[in-house]
């Protein structure tokens, strides 16, 4: 069973409850896709015990020792990346033209570290991670890796609890292609059903089974019954609705994920959440 948490945007609680769920189940792989702003090893804890550096672009570089300065590399550049014979690397995308028209071969595509993947062993099992270098394209490439690292760990009787990345985009698709199912966290507004109806379409899109929850329903209850509307009409189950609890922020300021406090009300309707999904996957 490979399950990833998603949500429309960033900041709806989806990292609260893929930590809640990480913890939950210690016979898991954890896999925190958001690649960009990694933050699950901070509330499981562990320690790091594999770091590898990630080739994920080429980047041009020209060596003057060739180079006649005919101008030709400059002209046939779309990315404005070349100026003076020079190459800016925050611009160049690596796509090789200016190595083909180099009439000296001066020109070579040279590989780029974009990125760190991380196994971190925490006390609930195994964390698959990485750091992308900050301005670092292929973000999409890199969840793969982390995914397939995940997977070479993987022991056959483990689930694979994934934090996925927010938003539609390129890391979004890497994190959900090939899982079994997605919950959705939702939060109780017009923009956040506007986010759930897009980000279910992509789960549509790449036939994954689709569950919703809605994180702090009570803030606006009107936006909840709509929400649920949608789950009915497009047969997404819904396996709960969170309130709102100021615990979830003391569990956030003290690094600790928000179940390991028994009197939260969140808490107990995640577990409630976690245990609905899981009995629903054992008796399937």
């Amino acid at each position: 069973m490979q399950l990833v948490i998603i949500s429309g945007k960033g900041g709806t609680g989806k990292t609260t409850v893929a930590a809640s769920f990480a913890y939950l189940s210690d016979k898991s792989i954890k896999v925190d896709c958001d690649v960009d702003a990694s933050n699950l090893h901070i509330i499981l804890g562990g320690e790091d015990i594999e770091k590898r550096s990630y080739i994920g672009a080429k980047l041009a570089h020209i060596d003057m020792n060739k180079c006649i300065k005919c101008g030709e590399c400059e002209k046939v550049c779309r990315f404005d990346a070349i100026a003076d014979f020079k190459i800016d690397s925050l611009k160049c995308e690596g796509c090789g033209a200016c190595k083909i028209v180099c009439p000296k071969g001066a020109i070579s595509l040279e590989d780029e570290i974009t990125g760190e993947t991380i196994l971190t062993q925490t006390q609930r099992g195994l964390l698959s991670r990485a750091e992308m270098v900050i301005g670092a394209e292929g973000s999409g490439k890199l969840v793969t890796q982390v995914r397939k690292n995940a997977m070479a760990h993987k022991k056959e009787d483990e689930w694979v609890i994934m934090d996925g990345t927010p938003g539609i985009g390129c890391a979004v698709m890497a994190s959900i292609t090939g899982c079994d199912a997605a919950l959705i966290v939702v939060e109780p507004t017009q923009s956040g059903i506007n986010d759930f109806e897009r980000v279910y379409s992509l789960t549509k899109h790449f036939n994954i089974k689709a569950f919703a929850c809605i994180n702090k329903y009570d803030i606006n209850e009107e936006m909840s019954i709509e929400i649920e509307k949608i789950c009915q009409r497009e047969g997404i189950e819904l396996l709960g609705k969170i309130p709102f609890d100021p615990c979830v922020k003391m569990a956030a300021n003290e690094l600790k994920p928000i179940v390991s406090y028994e009197k939260s009300k969140a808490a107990k309707e995640i577990i409630n959440i976690w245990n609905k999904f899981k009995n629903k996957y054992e008796e399937e």
